[in-house]
Parts: structure tokens; C-alpha cells; sequence
């Protein structure tokens, strides 16, 4: 064996190493809803799966229309705690104020729900929007209820048209918001949404997953 040779398999041997110590669990793959569930608020969003530049995911139309996906799954954030997905806007509703009640409309919106054992009241969630006029990196507390913290990951309309990749750490976003040491979130939620503004909104939801760090 040559010099080379071992060095080569010696760095193989390592990256082959750490992906097996790393883990991961798909929420949602290929666009595939079939294990969620929807939720009505004001009329019907529109979800299908379709393809789009290659690969499949989970188209979502809002025609001043509020009604969301969710799938329950129990994920451990101290070994999984980063959250990874894949989105895509192509329209907005518009310049809205989504601090207040009137303006409580996303192109696209992803919950992560941490539910209370005894009182459901105390449920938590962090919410993680595509802002149509908030700046990036802005948190605020939702319109109707002080359970749910908003985070504006993407703002605006500069980068629609294109998939973007994100990443979070849910465990230490539910500390940063809430002040809880979280050991578990027990529910995934999408959301494309426009009833408030009675605008539309469209977006894609590629896979979104939950990783070790």
C-alpha cells in the first residue's frame, strides 16, 4: 500500500465514520403528506405534490384562505435539534403589517409544537416565516396568541422564484424565545396562508428534516 493510498483511505475511512454517527429523520419527504393531517381555519389552501426543477415537493395556494398541514412525531432535540428544509416562494401577500391580527398572513410558514403533558394552554410553538415585509432575523409574538413566537427567516421578494435551504436549532431557539430547556417537540406544522389581507400567496415546501449537530 502506498503512501497515498493509506492517506486516502485513512480520510475515507473517517468521513465514513462520522456519517454513520450522524442522525437524521425525515418529517417530509418528496412532498409526500400522506402521514399528515389538515386543519381549517378560513376556507381551504390548496397542497399537491408536483415536481419542480427536478424534484418533487409540496406545492401550497392561498386564495384568501387559511388551512394548514400538521403531522405529529415525537423528536428528541437533544439529539436531533437541528431543523433542515427546503422552500420556494413565488408570490406574496402583499405589504402587510404581520404584527397584527389584519396582517397574520404567510407565504410560507413552518410551526415546530411543543405540547404540554397536563395543560394544553401551555403548548409552545416557534414558528419560522417567510416575512413579506419584517426584516430577517426579527421575532415578534403572534397576533393571537402569546404561545406562539415568530421568526422571520426569509423577508420579501428578492429571493422568490428559488429554492432556498434552511437551517435552525430548534432547542436553542425554544431557550432564545421562550426561556425553556425543551427535550422534546411532539408536532410539525406547514402553513401558506392570506385570509386576513384576502391576497394569495404561493410557496413550495421541499424535505424538511431534523439532524444531529
Amino acid at each position: 500500500m502506498t503512501d497515498r493510498f493509506a492517506r486516502v483511505l485513512v480520510v475515507a475511512l473517517a468521513a465514513a465514520s462520522c456519517l454513520a454517527g450522524a442522525e437524521s429523520i425525515a418529517v417530509l419527504k418528496n412532498g409526500d403528506i400522506s402521514s399528515w393531517k389538515e386543519r381549517r381555519f378560513q376556507g381551504r389552501t390548496v397542497y399537491s405534490t408536483v415536481t419542480l426543477d427536478g424534484r418533487t415537493a409540496l406545492r401550497a395556494s392561498s386564495n384568501g384562505s387559511a388551512s394548514g398541514l400538521f403531522r405529529r412525531t415525537r423528536i428528541d432535540v437533544e439529539k436531533t435539534p437541528i431543523l433542515l428544509w427546503n422552500w420556494r416562494v413565488e408570490e406574496d401577500p402583499g405589504s402587510i403589517d404581520e404584527r397584527t391580527r389584519k396582517g397574520d398572513d404567510y407565504s410560507a410558514r413552518l410551526y415546530v409544537i411543543r405540547k404540554h403533558p397536563l395543560f394544553f394552554w401551555m403548548t409552545k410553538a416557534v414558528n419560522y416565516v417567510w416575512s413579506s415585509s419584517l426584516s430577517k432575523g426579527e421575532t415578534w409574538t403572534n397576533a393571537y396568541t402569546n404561545s406562539v413566537r415568530m421568526v422571520a427567516v426569509r423577508s420579501g421578494t428578492g429571493e422568490a422564484g428559488r429554492w432556498i435551504h434552511e437551517r435552525r436549532d430548534v432547542r436553542a431557539d425554544f431557550l432564545k424565545l421562550f426561556g425553556m430547556r425543551v427535550r422534546y417537540i411532539d408536532a410539525v406544522a406547514v402553513m401558506t396562508d392570506s385570509d386576513n389581507s384576502g391576497g394569495n400567496a404561493v410557496a413550495y415546501y421541499g424535505d424538511i428534516h431534523f439532524a444531529s449537530e
